[in-house]
């Protein structure tokens, strides 16, 4: 049966798809390119009070703690948490050194207005703080593929800050984030 998530109660406020995009495109348009740290940065602020608000809600549901969870459960209770939060469904996968999120109907991206970059920021923030605490150390988050760049999903890559600045850095080579994980660091 499932359980709605009691948003004041959970630190939480509730912002519509379009005032999301419009606070970034804003922020763009006002900031230049400064703009995406500060969504990453308004992200991460945020992503512990989302992870123990992942975590009461496993426990309004009777399951166990996320850190106790097998991994393709943790995978499929996240993501249903995420998406009756309204961000939308994700699936994770393992790559080689990293984890993958994938979505096709991500609230952050917005195809209609389309970026050079992928756009993101304030989930990967939000992924960043979550999923480290799930790991129990930091890690980082880098959108490689974006909706809002006309890929059919959004893909962000996690794993840590050594693993995801060689991905950068290949990249800013022209190696693809595939082959840049398996290329020796």
């Amino acid at each position: 049966m499932p359980h709605s998530i009691d948003l004041p109660a959970n630190g939480f406020v509730a912002l519509t798809r379009d005032g999301l995009l419009a606070l970034r495109a804003a922020l763009f348009r006002d900031m230049g390119a400064t703009a995406a740290a500060a969504m990453q940065e308004a992200g991460y602020a945020g992503g512990g009070a989302v992870f123990d608000a992942f975590a009461r809600w496993l426990q309004v549901q009777g399951a166990p703690s996320p850190e106790a969870l097998p991994a393709a459960e943790f995978s499929a209770r996240a993501a249903e948490f995420f998406r009756d939060l309204g961000w939308g469904p994700f699936e994770v996968a393992s790559l080689d050194g990293a984890v993958a999120v994938d979505t096709s109907d991500w609230s952050e991206a917005d195809p209609s207005h389309p970026l050079e970059f992928p756009g993101c920021y304030f989930t990967a923030g939000t992924f960043a703080e979550f999923f480290g605490r799930l790991a129990g150390q930091p890690l980082a988050v880098m959108e490689v593929e974006c909706r809002s760049m006309g890929a059919e999903r959004c893909r962000f890559l996690i794993g840590t800050a050594e693993t995801m600045q060689h991905v950068y850095d290949e990249m800013g080579r022209g190696v693809s984030y595939v082959d840049a994980l398996h290329a020796p660091a």
